[in-house]
């Protein structure tokens, strides 16, 4: 069985070499990006809770309207009944 210890050797030095590749100069979020972030994430949990909280207050149940019971005539439909009425009264009066 190979030894262990000299490949997890072998792996930090890849490691500790990597580390000493990486620039310096280059900028990553650190702490102040994590608490940020970590901070709009609670803001949208909390916001999310309240948002269920009040659709579940919600009554959705719709009372029925006394006034749709009664069908009543749409002024699309007076104006197709009262252009079938006319043509029959203006023909009478053409021939007559």
């Amino acid at each position: 069985m190979p030894d262990m210890s000299a490949s997890a050797s072998l792996a930090m030095t890849h490691l500790v070499s990597f580390a000493k590749e990486v620039d310096e100069d280059k900028v990553t979020p650190g702490v102040l990006g994590f608490i940020v972030f970590a901070a709009m994430a609670l803001a949208v949990w909390a916001l999310m809770k309240s948002m269920s909280r009040h659709m579940h207050r919600v009554d959705f149940t719709q009372v029925p309207d006394p006034k749709a019971e009664q069908p009543e005539q749409s002024p699309a439909d007076a104006d197709a009944n009262a252009a079938d009425a006319e043509p029959s009264s203006q023909g009478a009066k053409k021939q007559g």
